[in-house]
């Protein structure tokens, strides 16, 4: 993951990702991973709907059906889809905008 970019040209790290994500949306979260994990309601495994917030330590995700996630990986891998939101272990799935 990035370390605090905000920028889809100049960089991104996986918080800022969901936040302009959500931004374009018109809903305001929290900047950190951390802060994003304790946002809006938690929503149990089962129960994800795309736009979910798929939080780790460190790092967040956001869940777009169909058992994928987008995030921002790493620099080398930079925004991608992954097959496994459970790819590590999960500290919590947020509804930001309930």
């Amino acid at each position: 993951m990035y370390t605090g970019g905000t920028s889809l040209t100049n960089g991104m790290d996986c918080s800022g990702y969901t936040q302009s994500v959500y931004r374009h949306f018109g809903v305001n979260i929290p900047r950190t991973s951390g802060e994003q994990a304790g946002f809006g309601r938690e929503i149990a495994y089962g129960d994800m709907e795309p736009g979910d917030l798929v939080c780790y330590s460190g790092h967040v995700a956001m869940y777009i059906g169909g058992g994928r996630i987008v995030h921002a990986s790493s620099r080398k891998e930079g925004i991608k889809v992954s097959n496994d939101p459970a790819y590590r272990t999960i500290v919590s799935i947020r509804r930001p905008w309930q």
